[in-house]
């Protein structure tokens, strides 16, 4: 059974991007843009596409949220026996892309990852929902194939009881973050008649931004 989505389209007209006006940083306008999206109550503004491609040379993409916007990246949290840990631990590249159709805006961030000290990771999963830092134990290893549901959630069951609410549940040593360093940021501003913005930062070896625009 197919669909066709050939005359389905919107206008995009809510905004501009100038060159000319865009801070030298990019930390800058990506912090800007991200407020501006939690004042407009966009849902979860921080939620990004995360991509990666392992030495098999196949692309995968997945949600993840963003915890932390540094001065040289972005960070995010999750299991280093994953599908995607696999990956990052083979390939060190990974692209980063948020989405807000409410201000009709993309923000796509290109680099290098990298797991974050150790300590840090420990302290923002012992800020965590005590259920979500039971859940995380769960999962060994994320992505890995369970029998079924109910295993699952007997296995939830079974450490609730050993860690019960109160209680200090260790972190897991195949649980962090990772951080990307950005190497380019490309910010993406819906226009009229597809003639979209497109301005990109690119890193130079200094270590500064130069900008650019791109055809839509």
């Amino acid at each position: 059974m197919s669909m066709d989505f050939t005359d389905q389209r919107l206008s995009y007209e809510k905004g501009q991007l100038d060159q000319q006006s865009v801070p030298a940083s990019p930390f800058e306008l990506l912090n800007a843009w991200m407020h501006e999206a939690i004042e407009a109550q966009v849902q979860e503004p921080y939620a990004m596409s995360l991509a990666t491609c392992g030495a098999d040379s196949k692309p995968s993409v997945r949600i993840v949220l963003l915890r932390e916007i540094t001065g040289k990246g972005i960070v995010f949290y999750t299991n280093y026996e994953s599908a995607k840990g696999q990956d990052i631990a083979e390939n060190p590249n990974a692209e980063a892309l948020f989405f807000w159709h409410k201000l009709e805006r993309q923000i796509r961030i290109s680099g290098s990852i990298a797991k974050i000290d150790a300590d840090k990771s420990v302290a923002y999963f012992q800020k965590r929902p005590h259920d979500s830092q039971v859940g995380a134990w769960v999962s060994q290893p994320q992505s890995g194939e369970v029998a079924s549901r109910d295993l699952m959630e007997q296995t939830f069951d079974q450490l609730q009881a050993d860690y019960p609410e109160g209680a200090a549940v260790p972190t897991p040593e195949f649980w962090g973050g990772y951080e990307i360093t950005v190497n380019e940021i490309e910010f993406w501003q819906g226009r009229a008649n597809r003639m979209h913005d497109r301005i990109v930062y690119h890193k130079e070896a200094d270590g500064s931004f130069s900008t650019k625009r791109l055809l839509p």
